[in-house]
């Protein structure tokens, strides 16, 4: 056997040695999470689970049925790639963007929205910023600000002066 074809041999046992340690570690790895977490494979569970009352039809419904409930998350479900403050008009909720957006990335729905009380002002019109639907003259505030605040609550803010 040449030397170029020892180092081959060599090689592909070695890698065939790696595949058979990773596999081993794998399935170590597996049986344990198993043994923590799932006690119904052992032979004496399964013995004391025949033994115990079985639940009836009705209280597995109720069980399911409470499950369900608190796991079904609220809202409408987020479009991958789509922030919720761009997929729902949130104006009037009183949470940052942020928030709303952040609750959309952990649980994938968009919560509903929350109403707080009305705020005060005048309701703005479609398509109409709020410094062109009122004259704002003496308010402290720009007119960025002015509007941005029409836009986020869907009013038209009282002038301040």
């Amino acid at each position: 056997m040449s030397h170029r074809t020892a180092l081959r041999h060599n090689r592909h046992a070695r890698k065939a040695a790696a595949a058979v340690i990773i596999a081993v570690a794998a399935l170590g790895l597996t049986a344990c999470q198993d043994g923590e977490t799932d006690s119904s494979s052992s032979p004496s569970a399964s013995a004391s689970a025949s033994q115990s009352p079985a639940p009836t039809a009705n209280d597995q419904g109720q069980d399911q049925d409470q499950d369900q409930a608190k796991d079904t998350p609220k809202g409408t479900p987020r479009k991958p790639g789509m922030r919720c403050t761009n997929q729902i008009n949130y104006a009037g909720d009183h949470r940052s963007n942020a928030e709303i957006n952040s609750i959309g990335n952990d649980t994938g729905y968009c919560p509903p929205i929350e109403k707080g009380e009305t705020p005060k002002g005048t309701p703005r019109k479609p398509g109409m910023r709020c410094t062109n639907q009122i004259n704002y003259a003496g308010d402290h505030r720009s007119n960025a600000e002015i509007n941005s605040i029409g836009n986020d609550t869907g009013y038209c803010p009282p002038i301040e002066k």
